[in-house]
Parts: structure tokens; C-alpha cells; sequence
């Protein structure tokens, strides 16, 4: 009898183990994806994404989540260096001229603040799998398991299941040796980015055709994708980026933007979409199997959204809700079924799984938790949205939404193309402008917007919406360190850039 206490206080301490056990991150992250393309956000997408339904059907989906930008053409990278440091687009630690130097923390090596050290720090082991450059590369080494790649093929080696395999055969792995520390995995894929080389079982299912021939139409297919509800067959003024390679360079597309192109490569991104589908379908049916999927944080998203065919546009580098916003879906312990707005961005994610696991987060970080928003005590994180893309021609492109409203302003071209838009985006959520009311564009999508859904920015009406929004873009720009300023913004307080240095070419030596 004299030793039922103990046995009793060694159940307790087991018990209390058990209810203390620390929760996974399961982060997964598509490259090139429009929100878009997903039934959860477009129910008549063509796009089968069971996996994906079920994740939202079992946690939260966003309405407004969003990068915060990009001074590349490349919007990838600092789409991703905001996420591994939670730092807003002026504030990254990379030696990019764009940004205010005098922002970025003077740690002696900055990806010591970035997800895997930090988590490497807090007792989580860490494993990465995603495409190879256009990121952090002194960050994605500080995983402690990394096997990163670029798969954009269509067989199981060359493709997305490659980097499903990583996950599988890490998660394989701690089952085999009993490792019980929680872990942060970082799954990304090489995909729906160009080139996209479908399955052949997936391409057949869309219509779609891995088309090579630039001097030919890919064949039409009624099973393709139909054009998307806001597709235009040019933007109405240039972009700001001549030459874009997203814009003029995609094998398949190119600059055409003919119905049978976009169709085509809209097919293509479905069957790469739904190749994604699969891999994260197998990596949650190995948790539920280990016992790990009921404490796992699931987050899905994209580095930034993708136009093919909308708007006229191909890329990302603009600033429409189909290329700005992302899809982001949430399911783990505690995190209230249904939808919300939750005004988030990507550098987010940071602040918050950290906030979610008991990590403590460096004060560089400056995300905003949204852990409230995944528990049903808040619908937002923010008021205000800011966007920028100046990648091409200077000072570039710049958003702003608050509400139903949303600003877009271009300064490109040496000033020679500077346009204002202005949508009331609760009224025309897919951003029509007047091209969209052009007969051949309305028989062509068989969609006849409603008059008063154009770029309301020229309209009296709304003068003074106008001249709010373009006071909250100037006060996001300062508050946000934004070293530019577009031409109707007080000129004296662009901040003079500095330029990292040129590298000198090295002379070609003896061939070997």
C-alpha cells in the first residue's frame, strides 16, 4: 500500500506530460498560386483540391491575407525573406539597395532571427524541403534537416511528389528512432510555377498541353479551365517593367493572350495544382496515422498570388486582389471553424506560430499575431493593407485598402505612364475596369459587369473617398520606410538610395 502514492504521482507526472506536450508546425508553402484558382475562394473553379477542401472544411480559411510586396522582379524572394524574419518588405536583412539600410537589425549574422534558428533555439526540430534560390538562403540553412531542390517536371522524381517524399521519408524516420521532440516543417514546392510540366494523367484531366511550339496555338480543349471572370486580352496602359520575363519570356505563353493560350496554361497550372494536392493529402494521412495531426499546426499558402490571363497579365508583379492576395487556410488545436477577413500578411506567420508554440520571438520580428483571429476572439489584425511592387521602372506600383476600399497607383515609365485606380472592392470584388465592358471581352468570358463596377477614381463622386485613400497610402509609405514617393506625394522626402556595390567581372581564364 506505502508505494500507491508514488505509482499515483508518477500517473500524475505522465499525465501531465502528455497534456504539456508541445504542438507541431506543419507550414506549407506553393509557388506562384492565385487564391483564385481554389474553390474555397471560387467555387467555379475546375481545380479538384480534396486534400485542401477538407483542410478548410476542418479549420479557417482567410479572405484577406496578403504579401506585403516585392522590389524585385523576382517577387518570390522577399516575399519569402518576410517570411522566415517577420519583417515588413523596407526592414529585410539582405543587402538589396532598395531598402533602408539604417532598418535592418545590425546583428552580426541576421538569419540567427529567422524561423528555423529561432525554432532550432526554442527545442523544435526542423526540417525544409522547397524549391532551390529566390529566398533566403542563409536563413533555409539554419534547418537542421534540409533537402531543397527545384521540381517543376512531371514524373514523381522531377515533380511535386519529390518534395512531398522529403516530408514522408523525415516523418518515417522520427517514427522509426521514437524521436518525441515537436518539429517545424517547412513543405514547400517547386509548383504551379513556370515551367509548368503537369502529370500527363493531370494534364489530360484539365485539356491542357505542355505546349512547346511558339509559333503555333496550343489545341483547344473543352475540358480547359474556363478564362478567368476578369481576363482581359491586354491591360489597358503598361505594366512599369519592360521586358518582365513573367510577362513575355513563359514557355507556352509568352506575350500571347489569346483565349486558347490562357485556357491552355490555366490547365497546366491545374494539373500542377492538384499534384500539390496529392503530396499534402499523403504527409496529413501519415500524421493521422502517427498520432501527430491533432497537434499539428497546418498552415497553407503561396509566396503571392498569379494572373495568367486576368487583367491582361501573366506574372506577379502587380498589385490586383488575384496577384497580392494568397490563399491562406489554418487548422490546428483551438482554431475556430468557418472564414474571416483577418487583414494578415505572410510576415505574420512568423510572429504568430511562434506566439502559438511558446517560442519566445526576437524583437526584430515585427509581425502581429493572428493567434486571435484562429481562436474566434477577433475578425481582423489590421485596418489598413499596404502593397508595393516597384521591381521595374521606378517609383513603381503602390496599394492601400482599408474596408470595401482599395487604392492601386502607377508611376512607371519615367513618368511617362501614371494611372490611379480607386475600387470599392464589396461591390466589384474581381476589380472590373472599363475594358471588362468591351463587347468582344464580355463574349469572350460571358460575363457582363454592371455599370457602376469600373475604376471609380475619375468618377465626382467619390472625390473625396479618393482623397482619403491617397492620404492613408502616404502615411502607410512613412510608416513603413518606403524610400520612394510617387509623383502627387511631397517629393522632398524620397530617401536617397543606396546602391550595393557592382561586382567586377572575372577574367575568363585558359579553357581546361
Amino acid at each position: 500500500m506505502k508505494h500507491i502514492p508514488v505509482l499515483l504521482l508518477a500517473l500524475c507526472t505522465l499525465l501531465s506530460a502528455a497534456s504539456a506536450k508541445r504542438p507541431n508546425i506543419l507550414f506549407i508553402l506553393a509557388d506562384d498560386q492565385s487564391p483564385f484558382d481554389l474553390k474555397m475562394y471560387n467555387p467555379d473553379s475546375k481545380l479538384e483540391t480534396p486534400a485542401l477542401a477538407r483542410l478548410a472544411a476542418e479549420g479557417m480559411v482567410f479572405d484577406g491575407a496578403y504579401h506585403m510586396g516585392s522590389y524585385s522582379g523576382a517577387v518570390c524572394s522577399p516575399s519569402r525573406h518576410m517570411i522566415m524574419t517577420g519583417r515588413t518588405v523596407w526592414h529585410l536583412p539582405h543587402g538589396k539597395g532598395y531598402r533602408n539600410t539604417k532598418k535592418v537589425p545590425p546583428a552580426v549574422d541576421p538569419a540567427e532571427n529567422s524561423m528555423p534558428a529561432i525554432f532550432n533555439r526554442g527545442g523544435y526540430d526542423t526540417m525544409r524541403t522547397c524549391k532551390n534560390g529566390n529566398s533566403y538562403k542563409a536563413a533555409n540553412e539554419k534547418f537542421t534537416v534540409r533537402h531543397d531542390a527545384t521540381k517543376r517536371g512531371g514524373t514523381a522524381e522531377t515533380g511535386s511528389a519529390w518534395h512531398g517524399k522529403q516530408v514522408l521519408d523525415y516523418l518515417d524516420t522520427r517514427q522509426a528512432t521514437s524521436d518525441t521532440d515537436p518539429f517545424l516543417i517547412y513543405f514547400g514546392f517547386s509548383h504551379p510555377h513556370d515551367t509548368r510540366d503537369g502529370t500527363p494523367e493531370l494534364l489530360a484531366k484539365y485539356g491542357a498541353v505542355n505546349h512547346t511550339d511558339k509559333d503555333q496555338l496550343p489545341a483547344a480543349n473543352p475540358k480547359q479551365p474556363q478564362l478567368p471572370v476578369n481576363y482581359l486580352p491586354k491591360h489597358p496602359f503598361h505594366h512599369g517593367h519592360p521586358g518582365l520575363r513573367d510577362e513575355v519570356s513563359v514557355r507556352g505563353v509568352w506575350e500571347k493572350r489569346d483565349e486558347r493560350t490562357i485556357r491552355n496554361e490555366l490547365g497546366r497550372e491545374f494539373a500542377c495544382s492538384e499534384n500539390i494536392d496529392l503530396q499534402v493529402g499523403k504527409v496529413l494521412k501519415k500524421l493521422e496515422e502517427m498520432g501527430e495531426l491533432d497537434n499539428t499546426y497546418i498552415f497553407y499558402t503561396a509566396d503571392h498570388g498569379m494572373a495568367i490571363g486576368r487583367h491582361g497579365l501573366q506574372g506577379k508583379q502587380n498589385l490586383y486582389e488575384h496577384t497580392w492576395r494568397v490563399p491562406f487556410i489554418v487548422k490546428g488545436p483551438g482554431v475556430e471553424h468557418g472564414r474571416v477577413r483577418g487583414n494578415i500578411y505572410l510576415l505574420d506567420v512568423l510572429g504568430t506560430i511562434c506566439d502559438l508554440t511558446g517560442v519566445q520571438a526576437p524583437d526584430t520580428v515585427e509581425s502581429i499575431s493572428f493567434r486571435p483571429v484562429l481562436e474566434g476572439k477577433q475578425e481582423t489584425i489590421r485596418d489598413t493593407l499596404f502593397g508595393v511592387y516597384c521591381g521595374g521602372t521606378k517609383p513603381g506600383m503602390r496599394s492601400v485598402r482599408k474596408g470595401d476600399w482599395k487604392l492601386i497607383k502607377y508611376d512607371v515609365i519615367n513618368g511617362t505612364v501614371r494611372e490611379t485606380q480607386l475600387f470599392n472592392l464589396g461591390d466589384n470584388p474581381r476589380e472590373y475596369i472599363q475594358e471588362h465592358h468591351d463587347p468582344a471581352v464580355k463574349a469572350l468570358t460571358g460575363i457582363s459587369p454592371k455599370p457602376r463596377q469600373v475604376n471609380l477614381a475619375g468618377n465626382p463622386e467619390h472625390a473625396a473617398r479618393l482623397a482619403q485613400m491617397e492620404a492613408l497610402l502616404l502615411d502607410e509609405m512613412r510608416r513603413l520606410d518606403d524610400p520612394y514617393r510617387l509623383w502627387n506625394q511631397p517629393q522632398d522626402e524620397i530617401v536617397p538610395q543606396v546602391e550595393k556595390p557592382k561586382r567586377k567581372k572575372k577574367k575568363k581564364g585558359p579553357a581546361k
